[in-house]
């Protein structure tokens, strides 16, 4: 949802310091929209999806076939600052750990299988397959943009705002485009949010009817959704955004931690699986866990 806020005020900087609220109601809109029911709000958030991916699309396109005709240069000419090329094994790591976290989300798929039509398994399997080849081609693209480009992000302004300015242009034309795909980031990255409050209920139900949380977490609303869990995520993100500031760059670290341990749990887990229950194809599957 930072993130989101992010790409708002990176278009309109006269937000910036409105930045806090801004995200709370963000929060809020989810919140209400998870609270509705999955299929309500699964059309909520479907349009801004397709819009996101094809801005994307349409930059990184552009921005090769400039970068091919020799168009496209550098965005600035100052040098990075020294520490960055003495920070070496440090710098590496943080960028790995900050990548992956872009790998988030694709989780969502394996724990929702229950909510695709039938053949769930076949249904969830094609849109992984297609949502990891999205996550590849856009990825890639950004990442190739951005060593041609060569940004420099500042406390107002993103590295992809960046790399669009720099695409299109400052033309009327142009900035009209970088006001779309900003909007277009903008909605994606604040409806990302609602990965974790369609999972995160449905999971803490399971650990609640094991004990391991609150009982309450079980209780199913009108909408026959969980609709405890989703308050009580809503809460927990709305206070980090508050004690953080919706500060992107303090958020990340921490985004990082989370995924990075559970990622790490739940591969364990299935890796001891297969090992007591030794099915056919363990030895794979116990490789790639």
């Amino acid at each position: 949802v930072s993130a989101g806020v992010a790409a708002l005020y990176s278009a309109a900087p006269a937000l910036h310091p409105y930045r806090v609220p801004i995200a709370l109601a963000f929060i809020a809109i989810i919140t209400w929209g998870n609270l509705r029911g999955v299929k309500e709000s699964g059309k909520i958030f479907a349009a801004p999806t397709y819009f996101f991916l094809f801005s994307i699309a349409f930059m990184i396109i552009v921005g090769v076939a400039r970068a091919l005709a020799g168009d496209l240069h550098a965005a600035t000419a100052e040098a990075m600052p020294t520490v960055t090329k003495q920070a070496g094994l440090f710098l590496i790591l943080h960028a790995f750990a900050s990548g992956g976290a872009a790998m988030t989300g694709v989780e969502a798929i394996s724990n929702g299988v229950p909510a695709f039509r039938p053949p769930e398994w076949k249904n969830a399997r094609s849109t992984l397959m297609v949502m990891g080849s999205c996550l590849a081609f856009m990825f890639i693209g950004i990442s190739w943009l951005a060593h041609i480009i060569k940004p420099i992000p500042t406390d107002d302004k993103t590295v992809l705002s960046a790399i669009s300015t720099a695409v299109f242009g400052t033309s009327p034309m142009g900035h009209v485009i970088f006001l779309v795909i900003q909007g277009a980031t903008m909605l994606i990255l604040v409806l990302a949010a609602n990965t974790a409050f369609a999972d995160f209920p449905r999971l803490a139900s399971f650990h609640a009817d094991d004990a391991f949380m609150p009982k309450q977490l079980t209780k199913r609303g009108h909408r026959l959704v969980f609709s405890n869990g989703i308050v009580a995520l809503a809460l927990c993100a709305a206070f980090l955004v508050v004690i953080f500031s919706a500060d992107v760059t303090h958020l990340i670290p921490l985004y990082a931690i989370g995924v990075f341990t559970s990622f790490t749990l739940s591969q364990t887990g299935m890796a001891v699986h297969h090992i007591k229950e030794k099915e056919e194809g363990w030895r794979v599957g116990l490789v790639i866990n």
